[in-house]
């Protein structure tokens, strides 16, 4: 098989021609038709990101279809359409996963990250994390859904209850959470990159209620905001912009430093929260939502050979929306 390979963090990655994986018991191999391409994907690329194994195949937006079942493997059936999302195993032991807490597993496994992921032709996966796919989307435009769609779906979760709702940073997750947000009466205030008319205007057309700088204070006060963007300094600016008694959840596996900032943005019961991994619950209910309410996914696809192309383009802000390799 083709595999885009990151042989040392921080260099490009390399295309290989590999063996193709054989599934382990428990384990289904999935031939992937598309992979998208998310900014946790950079933090591996980059070596942002702790203990990154050389040689480890990025990836954990991937579609296909079932091609092979381990041992001890049932639900499942080879030729289903299926994606693999970025909590790729838990150990089922320790108390989190006994508590129904498996995002925060202490032995987990991440599809793309310490697993081998889906920028490749084939891709092994637990088959307990394993997801069917709504079917009012073809391969392309749910690739976005397994991640950016779960997190955001996770971190929303976390403020549903927010009638005015400020979005940091307006990417892949941003413009899928947006529209579920909408579909359910909320109003959207969107904040973007000072001077970034482009996420302005495309904010705008989803339906948001207003966007504007970072930089710059909400109209009105928030009942809650999600920050998608890697940036501490938003953090502070969020803060400001809620009311008292509301949340502020960081939704990025990876943000830089958040600066010192008044106790009395803090107060009044604020609260500041991150999201770590998701949940195969999660997995469920988001795919049900998505399959009722029609999210549309903006996507740019690139060929697997262009994997670094797409990844510099995420890097540098050049993409509305979301990549997605088709393999």
């Amino acid at each position: 098989m083709r595999a885009m390979v990151l042989e040392r963090p921080g260099e490009p990655l390399k295309l290989k021609d590999l063996d193709p994986p054989e599934p382990a018991r428990g384990q289904v191999r999935v031939r992937v038709s598309v992979c998208g391409v998310c900014r946790t994907d950079l933090h591996v690329v980059d070596g942002e990101l702790p203990h990154i194994p050389a040689g480890i195949i990025p990836g954990h937006e991937v579609v296909g279809v079932v091609d092979a079942l381990g041992a001890d493997v049932s639900g499942l059936a080879p030729g289903e359409r299926v994606g693999i999302p970025w909590l790729g195993h838990t150990c089922g032991l320790c108390d989190y996963c006994l508590e129904g807490r498996e995002n925060l597993c202490e032995s987990p496994g991440f599809t793309g990250y310490t697993l081998n992921g889906g920028y490749a032709e084939y891709a092994v996966a637990d088959a307990r994390y394993v997801f069917k796919l709504p079917e009012r989307y073809d391969d392309l435009h749910v690739a976005p859904l397994l991640c950016a769609g779960l997190i955001g779906y996770r971190a929303w979760a976390m403020v549903r209850q927010a009638r005015r709702l400020g979005i940091y940073g307006f990417g892949a997750a941003a413009h899928i959470i947006v529209q579920v947000a909408i579909a359910e009466g909320v109003e959207v205030y969107a904040f973007t990159s000072p001077g970034d008319g482009q996420a302005q205007g495309f904010a705008r057309r989803l339906g948001v209620a207003w966007a504007g700088d970072s930089e710059q204070p909400p109209p009105v006060p928030l009942d809650g905001a999600i920050i998608f963007a890697p940036v501490g300094a938003l953090v502070p600016a969020a803060l400001r912009a809620v009311r008292p008694g509301a949340s502020v959840v960081c939704a990025g596996i990876h943000m830089s430093d958040i600066p010192g900032f008044p106790y009395a943005i803090l107060w009044q019961e604020r609260q500041l929260r991150s999201v770590a991994n998701l949940t195969r619950e999660d997995g469920e209910v988001f795919m049900a939502l998505a399959e009722r309410v029609a999210i549309e996914t903006e996507v740019t696809p690139y060929p697997l050979s262009r994997a670094n192309d797409a990844l510099s383009d995420l890097r540098s802000g050049r993409l509305s929306g979301a990549a997605v390799l088709v393999i």
